[in-house]
């Protein structure tokens, strides 16, 4: 996880029809830190919430085989029930609840070591890829955290 890249997911564990499992690893030493708070580092929660959203882009990603970009729209019911703090191990899961119209709807959730922590339902829009930059991007980031089909 590189918090302040906005790279959220380290590695795929698994990517089944509808859904994904995906983990990460709070670094343990971050700017953000510096600033949420000093003396007691945690987590922004709107950063845990880019996290689900992440898993749920990725899930779509990986569905659609790139044909399309999906992009975070809406965050709706999010509930946070413990904090994150450097060093923390995160599993996030992420299924589709529905789709359709250029629309999906994802129900995300986040734990550590077992722990929940967040929980989200994730509507994002998917479009054409704006640019071939950001598309080469993707496909470069898919490979680095093992999305099926684009191995490094």
């Amino acid at each position: 996880m590189r918090l302040e890249y906005f790279q959220m997911i380290d590695r795929v564990v698994s990517l089944d029809g509808d859904a994904i499992v995906v983990e990460s690893r709070v670094p343990e030493a971050s700017p953000v830190f510096e600033g949420h708070f000093p003396g007691h580092p945690l987590v922004p929660g709107v950063l845990l919430v880019e996290t689900m959203a992440q898993a749920s882009g990725w899930l779509i990603l990986g569905r659609n085989n790139f044909e399309r970009m999906p992009f975070l729209m809406t965050v709706k019911e999010a509930k946070f029930r413990s904090f994150v703090g450097p060093d923390a191990p995160l599993d996030v899961t992420a299924r589709i609840s529905h789709e359709g119209s250029g629309y999906t709807v994802t129900e995300a959730r986040l734990t550590s070591a077992g722990k929940r922590i967040a929980e989200a339902e994730i509507l994002l829009r998917s479009m054409p890829f704006p640019n071939p930059e950001l598309e080469a991007a993707m496909r470069a980031n898919a490979a680095r955290i093992g999305l099926p089909g684009y191995a490094a």
